[in-house]
């Protein structure tokens, strides 16, 4: 199964979420406008470098897009 994540406290809440997820076997999409982090930066850190490795980084129009 495939898991969209978002919320907030990107670098917290989405970033365990989904590595609990990723080790469960689930496919990641993270909706990256759809989330915010504590400042820029952790958050930028968790989208740039952490995310791509677990999942497909994309906006929420191209999921919506993906799904219809």
């Amino acid at each position: 199964g495939a898991i969209v994540l978002c919320g907030i406290a990107t670098e917290f809440g989405v970033e365990s979420t989904a590595r609990d997820a990723y080790e469960r076997g689930y496919e990641l999409v993270f909706a990256v406008d759809a989330m915010t982090g504590l400042n820029a930066e952790s958050h930028l850190n968790s989208i740039e470098r952490i995310f791509p490795r677990m999942g497909r980084v994309r906006s929420t129009a191209e999921i919506v897009a993906a799904l219809a």
